[in-house]
């Protein structure tokens, strides 16, 4: 459901709103919050931190809809602002623009128009909590993003949205560079690390390339997360990608870059883990299905991207895997039966 906050001086606007929207609005799609000036909208923005959509006239008393706006663009940079004015007020709406207003819609005001502006400014916001979720599970990419944004990732409303613990099912991927510890006892530190993460870069492009999130670096193994429809089938291709780009860069001295790779799917428990007192906590997945995959990686020979058979019968029409065998795992009692996955 998404929560709307309607900004407007004239008594009877919230009676048509409820009225145009009543079906949605009992089917819980929609629900109207309504303020009649910008200080009484901002209280309410304030109190409702899941408002995400702020419908805003431009002339109001108290506080005016572009004082309204800049104060959303300070305090609250994750909601998106439309503008509601007359049309003869457009070097207003132009004004509201240039602040960072969404989109505008003008009076009197087409329901459908407004329909269409509201489902567009939905997807819109939902885009930007997937992309700051992703930033914040891979904190690599932080350093892109803008102030503002930063400051509201350290606020309880950024963090009651994701601090939620939850079973889920999904695909991890752990992804090992071969023999990686020999270089690092002959080169500089400067130079290993700046190889590791090069390494590090072209797997993080393929991973996000297929729709995964990079869950955590582990030292020179990378742990990835795959959701959603066809995760398996996108894990691999990540993974296959992965290995030929890999292997084709060019030699370091006596180390040739490889990787190993296990995969596994199913349920996972999906929340935030660490320490409170050392005030280090990973938005990650824990579960036997992480540790299976983890495993599977372990046993895994220079190249060989491994998955249990529970995959194999998933992606078997889609590639070409050869079957290895039963295997003893570690803290496994039964053999788990294990496929290389070759193209």
């Amino acid at each position: 459901m998404t929560r709307i906050l309607v900004a407007d001086d004239e008594p009877d606007l919230e009676a048509l709103i409820r009225q145009k929207f009543r079906q949605k609005i009992r089917d819980q799609v929609y629900e109207f919050v309504f303020a009649e000036n910008g200080k009484d909208a901002l209280e309410k923005i304030n109190a409702n931190a899941d408002i995400d959509i702020v419908l805003s006239d431009i002339n109001m008393p108290v506080m005016d809809g572009l004082a309204l706006l800049s104060k959303i663009g300070e305090l609250h940079p994750l909601k998106r602002t439309v503008m509601v004015s007359a049309y003869g007020d457009m070097e207003n709406i132009r004004s509201a623009m240039n602040s960072g207003a969404f989109d505008f819609i003008t009076k009197p005001v087409n329901f459908g128009d407004l329909e269409t502006t509201i489902e567009k400014t939905i997807k819109q916001v939902s885009q930007i909590k997937s992309t700051l979720k992703a930033i914040k599970e891979n904190n690599i990419l932080k350093m892109y993003v803008d102030k503002n944004v930063l400051s509201f990732m350290e606020t309880r409303e950024y963090e009651s949205s994701l601090t939620a613990n939850e079973t889920i099912e999904a695909t991890v991927v752990f992804i090992d560079i071969c023999g990686f510890t020999s270089i690092s006892e002959k080169e500089s530190p400067d130079a290993v690390v700046k190889l590791l993460n090069s390494y590090f870069d072209v797997m993080v492009k393929e991973i996000i390339a297929q729709n995964g999130v990079v869950d955590k670096f582990i030292g020179d193994c990378v742990m990835a997360v795959f959701k959603g429809d066809y995760q398996i089938d996108r894990a691999i291709e990540a993974s296959l990608a992965i290995r030929d780009q890999i292997q084709n860069l060019p030699s370091q001295k006596d180390f040739s870059p490889h990787v190993s790779i296990g995969i596994n799917s199913g349920e996972m428990i999906s929340g935030n883990i660490g320490s409170a007192t050392l005030k280090r906590l990973d938005f990650t997945v824990i579960g036997d299905t992480v540790n299976t995959a983890q495993r599977l990686q372990s046993v895994a020979e220079v190249g060989q991207i491994l998955i249990p058979e529970s995959a194999f019968e998933q992606v078997q029409s889609s590639f070409v895997c050869k079957k290895i065998g039963s295997i003893s795992l570690k803290n496994k009692e039964q053999k788990t039966t294990i496929y290389e996955v070759i193209s």
